[in-house]
């Protein structure tokens, strides 16, 4: 039998990527789904998507604290409590950080942040009494900080020590705590990402196509809960950046430069 069967998982911003990825691997685990995103086209669609199964959206921009309780509550409401919550709602920018407004930094880590911050503590009663799992989807860019995505890896790195915080707080509850870092894997995320004024930008820098399949992505990231791992890493560039970061700062310094910039302008 299935680990997921029955249990009731919450993944934040369903409707695109690995979010979306993830919600199909659950569905087709056996779990009961609720998820939340921002537009109301996409979550009918996901909804036609899935019309044979019991599947639970609402319209909720996680930044606003009261929308985050009301679709965390609407989740018990239908399915009677909560085993897993998977904080996956987040958005990225492309911008140096002096050309950026600094209400684009303020946007990345409302969302991307406080959004997990919210959705967590409405849904903690519940993931206490279940002794379930609490995990966020970070980046590589929570362990390096990234050229053009100041607030982004910000938002990353509160994130992570957040989450390690909690973890050490609940380690005598039963709770599992623990973080993802996809590495590059293929999603709607860059084409959304923020430019210096917050207006989605539209494209992707990358060749999404050489990327991790989301699909690929919501797999491991679905065994590494069941067997309550406290931390994946996954790509090769994404372990490579980690391991650098951690052992070799002054490289990882150069390297990411010289990914990022040609001839003294960002180019991804």
């Amino acid at each position: 039998m299935s680990f997921f069967r029955d249990k009731v998982v919450i993944v934040t911003g369903g409707s695109d990527g690995i979010g979306k990825a993830l919600i199909g691997a659950l569905i087709e685990a056996g779990a009961k789904v609720a998820t939340c995103g921002r537009h109301y086209e996409k979550l009918y669609a996901l909804q036609l998507e899935y019309s044979q199964v019991m599947l639970h959206t609402m319209v909720c921009d996680v930044s606003h604290e009261e929308e985050c309780k009301r679709f965390i509550l609407s989740t018990v409401e239908t399915f009677g409590t909560i085993d897993i919550l998977i904080n996956n709602a987040g958005i990225s920018m492309r911008s140096l950080f002096d050309d950026a407004d600094t209400n684009v930094i303020r946007q990345l880590m409302d969302v991307n942040f406080m959004g997990a911050v919210y959705c967590t503590k409405a849904a903690l009663p519940y993931i206490l009494q279940q002794k379930g799992t609490i995990a966020g989807i970070s980046s590589a860019a929570g362990y390096r900080g990234l050229p053009g995505r100041s607030g982004y890896s910000a938002s990353k790195f509160a994130l992570q020590g957040w989450l390690e915080a909690l973890r050490t707080e609940l380690r005598d509850t039963g709770v599992h705590v623990m973080w993802v870092s996809p590495g590059f894997t293929a999603s709607n995320i860059r084409n959304t990402a923020l430019n210096s004024h917050g207006v989605g930008q539209g494209e992707s820098p990358l060749d999404e196509s050489k990327l991790m399949s989301a699909e690929t992505c919501a797999k491991y990231i679905l065994n590494a809960i069941e067997k309550r791992k406290r931390v994946l890493v996954l790509t090769f560039t994404g372990k490579l950046t980690v391991f650098l970061n951690k052992f070799f700062p002054s490289l990882a310094d150069k390297l990411v430069h010289r990914y990022y910039f040609k001839n003294g302008e960002l180019v991804r």
